[in-house]
């Protein structure tokens, strides 16, 4: 059984948060945003609602305006009574809460006359915005307990997207907070996402430590009792405020206010009190006030005053608080942001506004991993429709095998229909893929069918060569039960057409096996070849030779249609260079969308009607919206390359041509966790590029890029955008090799070779290699290499497992 690893277990941790309760996290977003400036907002709406024109007559004292209050409402108690030393700003009354309520209602009051000003409009609203904002419009007690845990959550998001998105180089901003901008669909979603994720870390983490502190009451006794500021002891009932208490008017507030008003002048004076209203038969005044210029909104001094004689009983000033003290009244200021003034209220207010962002750019993400993972799924499921061993208990030997040997899928899908259409006549059939197949398992049947491709100038395909060497070795008479048919799938461009084919044909009755029929040799889908082996495989279930059989088109119908594509643009890439001339390609689909691709796609290109069409690997991912080649123009003694000349130079920008993608299955991504090793040289850069970006896009960055041009000055093309994945800590490890840069020449082999005992252990640790670029010189030098490191044998295992993948021209 194989168990996840961290960073698979953290991720889907982070994903499972993230959807769940990252919605809820929209509406706590939202509101706190809205809270942000909600006092300016209130005075923004009721322009003379909390100020009114300053006269150059003396305000009401704290006596007369609980004289007028008493006036204008004799049936109500004064709990609290507000003064502003701002010139012109109301005085605010805060009345006993009725029977039943948990707040009294407020009233502002003119502070020259101490007549009531109108309510304020929209405070209701921004009232239930703090409801929905604290308690989620639940009861208080599990409203508070449903948004901590929220908090706990948000916390977990945003350390696990930090550990997530941890850089190789921790000591570079760049790649904690830039990304390219340029990049569309997933890549840009995902740049965007961590981006956000890395600007607002710190914003989250006060306001999650904030909110737990606020939501258990377990937390902030363990915290306050560690600050030395232990809570007392409550009764386990509602917090009411501002209880009705004995009529305050009739105790005159007169001393009491003297004393304050001398001791607040004495150390600056004062910018807010509060005045909490007297009772009981040994009254005394309450005041809780600002400086005149104070830290922050709750960096409040406390005094009480006895009445009737003024005598202070407590005078507590903030600055003179201990540490402990001094950090529990800054928790409050540090979640709104005013601890740090303007600058932080605008810091905090767009971290909140960002969580929406978050929660969405999140389920767009996962919705397109999702998707993925179903167009995945659904396409094995139609794999294994097209061809699946007959079902019932048929002995091997009656079974048909048909085997494949395929680089690019070609094989592959010819094998599986040939398969359908043996299984459509009753026959039962098994379908294996030569990298699944050792030599000795063919003495287990009587018939086989071999769908072979051969690959550079007539190799056999990476999968194969195992199976290759181990048939070539058999020899004798170890096959002589058994019988066969071959497709062998070539281009007469290479000097050994068929080359693998023939080889197989040739190991086959060396080990004593009969022919069918005489070898179908295909020049690149040949109709006719296609035809013939159709009338074969008639034959073989049963049919007439001669009878009519269906077109050679089913065999390739996975072939997807070309398509109106209009030339965007175009970019020489190395000016000045000593090699030939490489260009930048860019296609987009004349109408509608283009279709969708995987990394490590080719795009054959049609120019005209009887025409040669090329093949190039794409350079780009879905996601950019184009398709990105990189084509290096062809120069014969005779003139520029067909296709290559008519591209790079020829065509006009906006030029109509017919593309269609082609799959290439044995060098698509391995969808998981795995570290990936990229290696080539020149125009493969492009067959890198596209796996690169999808998986720095999935947040993949085990990633190693060993990549060689012939000269740094004219020939990097590519090097600001490996440093900018450097950066981000997307690539792990680079090496590049600039062959003509010195007296000796470097290439990418000499690099791999260097670094011999990193590529063991990427290789211990499940790496997958791709290769890209030149058969000649490069591929071929590189595989001599890395069979110098790790061995033939573990060479051909690593292929036969899909671990060595190679896209070579």
């Amino acid at each position: 059984m194989k168990f996840p690893s961290l960073r698979q277990v953290w991720f889907q941790l982070h994903w499972f948060f993230g959807i769940t309760a990252g919605t809820v996290l929209i509406v706590i977003g939202l509101s706190g945003a809205v809270l942000s400036f909600r006092e300016e907002i209130i005075d923004a709406i009721n322009p003379n609602g909390r100020h009114v024109p300053v006269q150059e007559a003396a305000v009401l004292t704290p006596p007369q305006l609980l004289e007028a209050v008493r006036q204008a409402w004799p049936q109500r108690q004064v709990g609290t009574l507000a003064l502003f030393a701002e010139p012109g700003a109301a005085a605010r009354v805060i009345f006993a809460p009725r029977q039943g309520e948990r707040r009294g209602d407020t009233v502002y009051l003119d502070p020259y006359t101490g007549a009531a000003l109108p309510p304020l409009m929209g405070a209701e609203f921004f009232e239930w915005v703090e409801v929905l904002h604290r308690w989620l419009l639940l009861p208080r007690e599990p409203g508070r307990v449903a948004t901590g845990v929220l908090a706990i959550g948000l916390l977990f998001l945003s350390l696990s997207g930090l550990y997530l998105r941890w850089p190789r180089r921790p000591l570079d901003w760049r790649a904690w907070f830039t990304f390219d901008t340029a990049l569309e669909g997933r890549s840009f979603l995902w740049g965007l996402h961590s981006v956000m994720g890395t600007c607002a870390l710190l914003m989250y983490v006060v306001f999650t430590a904030s909110g737990i502190y606020w939501a258990f009451d377990a937390v902030r006794d363990r915290v306050d009792a560690m600050a030395g500021q232990p809570r007392a002891a409550v009764a386990q009932q509602p917090r009411m405020r501002n209880m009705p208490r004995d009529d305050a008017a009739a105790v005159d507030v007169s001393p009491a206010w003297a004393v304050f008003e001398r001791r607040a002048r004495e150390t600056g004076g004062w910018s807010e009190v509060i005045l909490r209203v007297p009772s009981g038969a040994a009254p005394s005044v309450l005041f809780t006030w600002l400086d005149a210029a104070p830290a922050h909104e709750r960096a409040r001094n406390r005094m009480t005053v006895r009445l009737p004689g003024g005598e202070v009983a407590q005078d507590e000033r903030h600055a003179a608080k201990p540490a402990g003290g001094l950090f529990l009244a800054a928790i409050y200021p540090l979640h709104m942001g005013t601890y740090f003034g303007l600058p932080g209220r605008i810091a905090m207010m767009l971290a909140a506004l960002m969580l929406p962002v978050f929660s969405v750019t999140g389920w767009l993400l996962y919705l397109d991993r999702r998707r993925k993972k179903r167009e995945a799924r659904a396409g094995r499921a139609a794999l294994a429709t097209v061809a699946r061993p007959h079902d019932g208990d048929v002995a091997a030997t009656e079974r048909v095998l048909v085997a494949f040997a395929s680089q690019s899928g070609t094989a592959e899908g010819i094998a599986m229909r040939s398969a359908a259409a043996l299984e459509s006549a009753g026959l039962p059939v098994t379908v294996a893929s030569m990298a699944r197949l050792d030599p000795a398992q063919l003495r287990d049947h009587g018939r086989l069918l071999v769908v072979a491709s051969s690959f550079g100038d007539g190799g056999p395909p990476d999968a194969a060569r195992r199976f290759a060497q181990r048939l070539a070795q058999a020899g004798g008479e170890t096959l002589s039960h058994l019988r066969y048919g071959l497709l062998a799938l070539g281009d007469r461009h290479y000097e050994r057409f068929c080359g693998f084919g023939h080889a197989l044909d040739h190991a086959l009755v060396a080990a004593g096996a009969q022919s069918l029929f005489p070898m179908v040799e295909v020049d690149k889908g040949d109709a006719g070849a296609l035809a013939l082996w159709r009338q074969r495989l008639h034959a073989l279930g049963g049919a007439r030779p001669d009878a009519e059989v269906a077109g050679p088109d089913e065999l390739l119908a996975e072939a997807a249609p070309f398509a109106a594509c209009v030339l965007s643009s175009r970019r020489l890439l190395n000016p000045g260079s000593v090699g030939h001339p490489l260009y930048e390609i860019e296609f987009v689909a004349q109408q509608g969308g283009l279709p969708l691709w995987k990394p490590g796609a080719l795009a054959e290109l049609q120019l005209g009607p009887g025409l040669a069409s090329r093949r190039y690997s794409v350079a780009s991912v879905h996601a950019d919206g184009r398709i990105r080649l990189l084509v290096r123009q062809v120069r014969h003694a005779s003139g520029l390359g067909l296709v290559s000349g008519w591209l790079t130079e020829q065509a006009p920008l906006a030029a109509r041509v017919e593309l269609r993608l082609l799959a290439n299955p044995g060098f698509e991504p391995v969808d998981d966790e795995r570290p990936c090793i990229f290696i080539g040289n020149g125009s493969g850069y492009a067959g890198l590029r596209g796996h690169l970006l999808a998986r720095m896009a999935a947040g993949r960055r085990r990633n190693w890029l060993c990549f060689g041009e012939r000269q740094r000055a004219h020939d990097a093309f590519f090097a600001q955008e490996i440093e900018q994945w450097q950066a981000r800590g997307d690539l792990e490890r680079v090496d590049l090799a600039f062959s003509r840069d010195q007296p000796e020449r470097v290439y990418v082999q000499d690099r791999l070779r260097e670094a011999s005992a990193e590529l063991r252990r990427w290789i211990g640790e499940g790496a997958v290699i791709y290769v890209c670029g030149s058969l000649q010189g490069m591929a071929s030098g590189v595989d001599a290499v890395l069979e110098e490191v790790l061995g033939r044998a573990a060479l051909d295992e690593l292929a036969m497992r899909g671990r060595y993948r190679r896209d070579v021209y």
